[in-house]
């Protein structure tokens, strides 16, 4: 629980070093860059930062690569609604709703949306941080690969409701994406699918081939259309808009709150992270709803659905990161490497000697959404006339820098190589009505669901059931998944049953 008395250091500390609050801005500026670049992960965002940590003090160098964090957990969302390219990872879910929203001229209310759903994502996994961070660490220790493996199957889960009016099709391009996923060397020292790729060793880079898939082969297939919105009066820019964007989110508790909680569970979880926590409430918020079909065409609640979950990993990342010293993914392990430069270790030992730093962290957090919210509708008024650009113009520009981006992410010709054979793949599964979204899940998903099941494998001998039995957590997973199933299928039935007393009520009116 909180300890008061390390509260107040934490105000004190946070009130005698000016210099900690004087890097918020430039942090949340750095981040909203970054992150809006197709390519630029999170990670190379606070890479690119790092060195200049040297120069500050702890306290002030830690808050300014955590507002890097979130600017870019939020800016990643920008170019995902307004071109359907997921600036990083954990915006794939915000394509599936926020583009379609864009392209029926809906982009100042989407844009709107995804803010205040990553602020009081935001706010909500610290204010659960602030409460729950020894709590969670010592779930986080239970967690073995089975456990992981099954948050893998129920991500899996939502290739279902990917698949769209053709169930066989987003069915196939989902097990071909988990196919690409499990190309490469795997734990065991099996090698499959190379073709004798040096590079593929490590399996297809994600980041490039994701962008191919979802952002190249949609520009792809809009050469011969002049802007991105064609209709010419869809193509204001208005903040007002993008304010009630703002509000429309707020009329969402709900959603908002269970994208918050599945972003701060699944975060916590290390190797796992904000790229499976959006997919998960996109994928349970859709089962939930009662106009559960037109998500995939616009519906805001999907949007609101995978930015709060997106925005909320930070939150469980950050508390793995402090009371373990584990890093939850590549942007907790630069956090890690700026306590190792200020000769500070990150884990157990660090919490019960500093809390008040950690307080402090976690209300400098505070400040870092409750900022965002004006940064980034200052940002994303600007960014939103990328509407109006001529695609002649956009689709070039857009192409060379996600091969730049895809060529920074790899280091060498396996990005850009892996952008453009995944663009053309991309297009033609558009041009055959496959579902792409289905395919990146997969991919996503593939890697992951095959190294936690060798691992299970492994270390249960053999024994599944048996092991399965002795592991609680594991067996709350699948009960929980299995829960949801379960109510979606009432769900649906009951919503069935009211449109066919609605149709026979509406017949017996007419005859009438």
């Amino acid at each position: 629980m909180i300890e008061f008395t390390s509260v107040w250091g934490a105000f004190a500390l946070l009130g005698s070093d000016l210099n900690a609050w004087l890097y918020l801005l430039p942090g949340l500026v750095i981040g909203l860059v970054f992150g809006a670049m197709p390519g630029i992960s999170i990670t190379m965002a606070m890479a690119f930062a790092l060195p200049a940590t040297l120069y500050m003090d702890f306290l002030p160098a830690i808050i300014f690569l955590t507002a890097i964090y979130t600017g870019a957990g939020f800016g990643g969302s920008v170019p995902a609604v307004l071109m359907g390219i997921p600036g990083t990872s954990s915006a794939v879910a915000t394509t599936f709703d926020g583009y379609p929203m864009a392209r029926k001229g809906q982009h100042n209310q989407a844009l709107g949306i995804a803010l205040a759903s990553s602020v009081i994502g935001c706010l909500m996994s610290y204010l659960l941080l602030l409460f729950l961070i020894a709590p969670v660490s010592n779930v986080v220790l239970r967690l073995g690969p089975l456990e992981m493996f099954a948050v893998a199957v129920w991500g899996m889960l939502l290739l279902g409701s990917l698949a769209g009016s053709h169930l066989s099709r987003g069915l196939l391009a989902g097990v071909f994406g988990v196919l690409l996923g499990t190309v490469g060397m795997n734990t065991a020292g099996f090698t499959r699918g190379t073709m004798g790729i040096p590079w593929l060793l490590d399996g297809i880079p994600q980041i490039p081939a994701m962008m191919g898939l979802l952002a190249a082969s949609q520009l792809i297939g809009l050469i011969n259309t002049n802007y991105l919105i064609t209709d010419e009066s869809s193509r204001k820019i208005s903040f007002s808009k993008i304010v009630g964007g703002v509000r429309m989110a707020l009329s969402y508790p709900t959603i908002i709150f269970r994208g918050s909680l599945i972003g701060v569970i699944i975060g916590a979880i290390p190797g796992v992270g904000s790229s499976i926590s959006n997919l998960l409430s996109y994928s349970e918020t859709k089962r939930n709803a009662p106009d559960g079909d037109t998500f995939g065409q616009g519906n805001p609640k999907g949007v609101i659905a995978a930015e709060s979950a997106n925005s909320s990993s930070e939150g469980g990342a950050m508390a793995t990161m402090l009371a373990l010293g584990i890093p939850g993914g590549g942007a907790t392990a630069i956090l890690l490497a700026a306590f190792a430069m200020h000769n500070i270790v990150g884990g157990p030992s660090f919490i019960a000697n500093n809390k008040d730093i950690v307080y402090a962290l976690i209300f400098s957090n505070f400040a870092q959404a409750i900022l965002l919210l004006f940064v980034g509708l200052g940002f994303v008024y600007v960014a939103s006339y990328v509407v109006r650009v001529p695609l002649r113009f956009l689709i070039p520009s857009v192409l060379v820098v996600a091969t730049f981006g895809a060529y920074a992410i790899e280091g060498s010709a396996a990005g850009p190589i892996t952008l453009w054979v995944f663009s053309v793949l991309g297009w033609a599964m558009v041009r055959y009505s496959y579902p792409v979204a289905a395919a990146v899940v997969g991919l996503l998903l593939g890697g992951l669901l095959e190294g936690n099941l060798l691992r299970t494998n492994q270390i249960s001998g053999g024994d599944f059931i048996g092991y399965g039995l002795e592991r609680p957590w594991a067996l709350l997973i699948f009960a929980l998944m299995l829960g949801s199933l379960m109510l979606q299928t009432l769900s649906k039935r009951r919503r069935r049953k009211q449109t066919e007393r609605e149709a026979q009520a509406n017949a017996a009116s007419e005859a009438s």
